[in-house]
């Protein structure tokens, strides 16, 4: 049963028809007075000990062809509120921020000075329209290890290939901190066989990336997972386009990080110059963790062997080659040091494709994928003797591949059953691959070959974790099925990581 802040949450959402209206129409809605400003919700992201990005973005038809959200090319002023209270009464700050057509009408309102480890609530009014309610929360103060991170995440959400329940079902777990790990968006042009219809077709252009975002933005389950608690996010390459390796024209990237930046509630740090964002950072929850946000597609060498993702063979050498990178020099040189100078109890590394070695050949027969870090083994050999060195508690989050996973990344490459010195928890797809099944006929025979591998379930959901001194405590979520709306949601498998031991115990 909801509880009356999830429902906060989430029972303010629209319904927005998928019909664009003539040309006639629109030209008269913009000489009108502008109504129901805030069809794509609220967001807040980023929280820090004194401070958190609030977020939201006008418009009124939010599937209008050009990516605006139907909005006058006008700017217009967006009043804000933060509250200790869900009722307003004990308003902390406010102020009024100038939402501009050529940022799509978002607001960003970075804050600062506010108390650590609190709980705030926020909203927007514009043109005598007053947005739903999102809660948020700051961090711990530095230092402080009293208070646990309930920190859920999540990936890949195609909205054709099913309903965004997950979201909902994350909501309504009241997480303090909700990652999501890339593909927020697919820029696939529509699909012969699909659960829901979207506007427009392929992402090519600066609209088309707007519109997708706006669709997604729509949809209430997303909006409640918003509304609920701060995200942290990174993308991966369908927030651009599929399997990029740094090879998209600069044009298209650009409009792609610009949309990006535009819908999600980043900070002026991650502001884009063109075809270039920083989007690799830290959030820190006092000495309990750090999350370390990387971004393993803008940086990367191109795909080993064959120029293109996907699975090679022992006779590939180049993944071997010592320098190949997935994250590029500046950026490895960054994570060296946030993993050197960390004293947190865990370090999250929250990215986007498969870190541990993955023989995905079956038999004596040998198979990797040269999309994740297995197509990168001196990146992967250096960041494991980093943490190796630091005796940092390093868990990796990663998304992707559609299915949850959990296992160990082995000191040497060259031997899966040397030292583990990290664990890795895969979460599945919020919506890709549609419904999935628990098990699959290959996969008991690709865990055996896999013995580092301890878990799979291949539905779709989110990881929920509780990380403190002691111990971090990881729920994996599955949904039975996403072709249809509402399903529950049920934990298929349980562990325990505690501090030194990167291992998977029994919950």
């Amino acid at each position: 049963m909801l509880t009356r802040r999830a429902l906060l949450a989430g029972g303010a959402s629209l319904a927005v028809a998928g019909v664009t209206a003539p040309r006639t129409v629109r030209a008269a809605a913009r000489r009108a007075p502008l109504r129901d400003l805030f069809r794509l919700g609220v967001a807040s992201g980023e929280p820090a000990p004194d401070g958190m990005v609030l977020w939201t973005r006008l418009a009124t038809d939010p599937l209008a062809p050009d990516g605006l959200g139907g909005m006058p090319r006008r700017p217009v002023p967006v009043r804000w509120q933060l509250a200790e209270d869900e009722n307003f009464r004990r308003v902390v700050r406010h102020g009024t921020e100038t939402a501009r057509p050529e940022a799509a009408h978002s607001v960003h309102v970075e804050l600062e000075g506010l108390d650590p480890g609190a709980e705030y609530f926020y909203r927007f009014r514009a043109a005598g329209d007053l947005s739903e309610t999102g809660r948020t929360l700051t961090a711990p103060a530095p230092g402080s290890r009293s208070r646990a991170l309930n920190l859920s995440f999540t990936s890949c959400a195609d909205y054709q290939s099913g309903w965004f329940t997950a979201y909902r079902r994350m909501a309504e777990d009241h997480p303090d901190l909700i990652a999501f790990l890339g593909d927020y968006i697919y820029e696939y042009g529509d699909y012969e066989h699909r659960v829901r219809d979207q506007a427009g077709g392929e992402c090519l252009d600066l609209a088309g990336y707007r519109l997708r975002h706006a669709q997604h933005k729509t949809d209430p389950d997303l909006r409640a997972a918003h509304a609920i608690a701060p995200w942290a996010v990174v993308w991966d390459d369908h927030d651009v386009r599929n399997a990029w390796a740094g090879d998209v024209p600069r044009r298209r990237r650009a409009a792609a990080f610009r949309a990006y930046y535009e819908n999600m509630p980043l900070r002026r740090a991650q502001r884009p110059a063109g075809a270039a964002l920083r989007l690799y950072r830290s959030v820190r929850w006092g000495a309990v963790a750090n999350l370390h946000l990387l971004d393993t597609r803008q940086y990367r060498d191109p795909y080993a062997c064959t120029g293109r993702s996907g699975t090679v063979g022992p006779d590939c050498a180049e993944r071997l080659a010592p320098g190949r990178t997935i994250l590029g020099p500046e950026q490895q040189d960054w994570l060296d040091a946030e993993l050197r100078e960390s004293r947190a109890t865990w370090d999250l590394l929250g990215q986007q494709v498969f870190m541990m070695g993955m023989d995905w050949a079956r038999g004596p027969a040998e198979g990797w994928s040269n999309e994740g870090w297995d197509g990168y083994v001196a990146s992967r050999d250096h960041l494991a003797a980093t943490v190796d060195a630091h005796r940092r508690n390093a868990v990796v989050l990663t998304g992707d591949v559609h299915s949850h996973w959990a296992g160990q990344i082995s000191r040497d490459h060259r031997d899966p059953g040397s030292k583990p010195v990290a664990v890795e928890l895969v979460t599945t797809s919020v919506t890709s691959a549609g419904d999935g099944r628990d098990e699959y006929p290959d996969t008991r025979n690709l865990l055996a070959e896999n013995p580092h591998v301890r878990f799979f379930n291949g539905r779709r959901g989110y990881v929920r974790t509780r990380i403190s001194r002691r111990e971090m405590r990881v729920d994996f979520r599955s949904l039975a099925y996403v072709t249809r709306p509402h399903a529950p949601a049920h934990t298929s498998g349980s562990f325990v990581i505690e501090p030194g031991d990167p291992a998977l115990n029994p919950a």
